[in-house]
């Protein structure tokens, strides 16, 4: 509480907001239920694909049949590797409560915002009215802001600040 005996809170007057801090993790490596089934349909359309275009190679001849039938054959390794994937990434999806995944940060999530959404964390944080000093944070990966005003104004900083200028409670 440095700041506050130096005199640059003087006021028990603080602003709260929250921002969504998008994190390293790509939207592809965050899964939901919904997502993870839409992407095993798409490969399970794309492996119907090729098995349709080796029984199209089949009727070929020989010599293109055989280049056309090993790239087929690999793609269609590769895409049941892929589904493989998704499959264990399915089980973790129902294992976690929010029914959200992702691989590269594992506590960031999904969060709706103007445009499409980001993968990140929501900062809340308290702002002294007079001198624009951050007097509290909390960072969260709850999407929305809607019950985050009520926690910020129950965090200690916040309280301890009150007290000191004579106010109960946040009004």
């Amino acid at each position: 509480m440095l700041c506050q005996r130096l005199g640059l809170f003087s006021e028990a007057l603080v602003a709260i907001d929250g921002s969504k801090f998008k994190v390293v993790n790509n939207r592809d490596r965050n899964f939901t239920s919904a997502k993870l089934q839409r992407r095993m349909e798409e490969i399970t359309a794309s492996i119907n694909r090729h098995l349709t275009a080796l029984d199209t190679a089949d009727r070929r001849e020989p010599e293109r049949k055989q280049l056309t039938t090993t790239r087929l054959q690999e793609n269609i390794g590769a895409l049941k590797a892929q589904m493989r994937e998704l499959e264990d990434i399915q089980l973790k999806l129902q294992q976690t409560p929010d029914q959200q995944v992702s691989q590269t940060d594992p506590d960031a999530r999904s969060m709706k915002t103007r445009g499409t959404g980001i993968v990140g964390y929501n900062v809340q944080t308290a702002v002294d009215a007079k001198h624009h000093l951050i007097v509290a944070h909390e960072v969260t990966n709850i999407g929305s802001d809607r019950d985050q005003l009520h926690v910020m104004s129950r965090h200690p900083t916040l309280s301890l600040l009150f007290e000191t200028h004579g106010f109960d409670s946040i009004t």
